[in-house]
Parts: structure tokens; C-alpha cells; sequence
């Protein structure tokens, strides 16, 4: 039997299924892919919060559907760090990763065209949750080998301890569930 999480954000309720991370840790499982509702909305209310940028930056995958929609509603463009090497990547920029979601490590990277797209501007970096800090680390690495000014790093939720993180603009706090 699924236990679960209710969240109120940016004017909406969702519930959110628990997961174990370990035989200690749960996590209320935030997937926004297919949420449009909540997509809009959310995005509409963290760009109230941000400075000014010029570019949207976000890591490949999750948060992909944020950086469209807050680049449709800012009217700014968005680069996906990807976690692969494309065919079309020329002499891509590599950092490694380690999330509480994922298992592995991972790599994100840039190719040469995101890269000088993004040098001297000022970029704002987004996810959909930001937990043990990993993904952002990673991805203000690539932004500094890039020549990059980060604007701000946001996220819709601020899981566990990141919410006492001034760091970051976030517009709700996402608990740990620890047994």
C-alpha cells in the first residue's frame, strides 16, 4: 500500500507517492512530466521571484518541461545540459554528477554551441527539485568552464535540508521522510 505526500504549490494541491531512497530515507517522488497545470502555474511563480537573466539553464531531464515554459513566459532562450555526448556536440565541457535519485554517477555536459551561447551572460539556473545540492554543483561547475555569470540557481521544491539554503529561490519546501 502507497503512502503519500500532499503538497501545496503555487495555488495547486498535488500528492506525491513516497519512495524508499534506503532502509532509512523516503522521498515524496515530485515528477512534473505531464503536469501542464501545475508546469504553468509554477513557472509563472518563481519568475516573479528570479533577477534578471539572459539565458535559462537547467540539467537534462526532469526540468526540462520548466525550462520551456519559463523561457516561453520570460521570452528567453534555454539550454538542456545533457547527459550524454551528442553526434552534434563539438568539444563538449564534462562535470560529474551524483544525486539522491540517481545510482550512478553521471556526466552533464556542453557542447561548443550552448557553451558560447551561454559565455559573459548571465544564466539562471533551474530544476525541479533541488535536494543534496549535486546536480547544482555540477551544473555551476560547467557555467564557470563556460565563462558564465549565474543570475540565480531555482527550483520548485527545496527538499530537506537545502530549504535553510540561501542559495537558492525556491517556491516550497519538500520533506525527507526518515524511519
Amino acid at each position: 500500500m502507497s503512502e503519500f505526500y500532499t503538497l501545496k504549490i503555487a495555488g495547486l494541491e498535488r500528492k506525491l507517492e513516497k519512495f524508499p531512497v534506503s532502509d532509512k530515507l523516503d522521498i515524496a517522488a515530485f515528477i512534473i512530466f505531464g503536469d501542464v497545470e501545475l508546469t504553468i502555474a509554477g513557472c509563472a511563480e518563481l519568475l516573479k521571484k528570479v533577477p534578471e537573466f539572459d539565458v535559462i539553464l537547467t540539467p537534462e531531464a526532469k526540468s526540462i518541461p520548466m525550462a520551456y515554459e519559463m523561457a516561453r513566459q520570460s521570452g528567453k532562450p534555454y539550454i538542456i545540459a545533457r547527459k550524454g555526448v551528442k553526434v552534434y556536440m563539438r568539444n563538449p565541457l564534462d562535470v560529474s554528477v551524483n544525486s539522491i535519485t540517481t545510482q550512478n554517477e553521471q556526466h552533464l555536459y556542453l557542447g561548443e554551441t550552448e557553451v558560447n551561447a551561454i559565455k559573459g551572460k548571465r544564466v539562471l539556473i533551474i530544476d525541479d527539485v533541488i535536494s543534496t545540492g549535486e546536480s547544482l554543483a555540477a551544473v555551476r561547475e560547467l557555467l564557470k568552464q563556460a565563462g558564465a555569470v549565474e543570475a540565480a540557481a531555482c527550483a520548485f521544491l527545496a527538499e530537506g535540508d537545502a530549504a535553510e539554503r540561501d542559495d537558492i529561490i525556491f517556491l516550497e519546501k519538500l520533506p525527507l521522510f526518515f524511519k
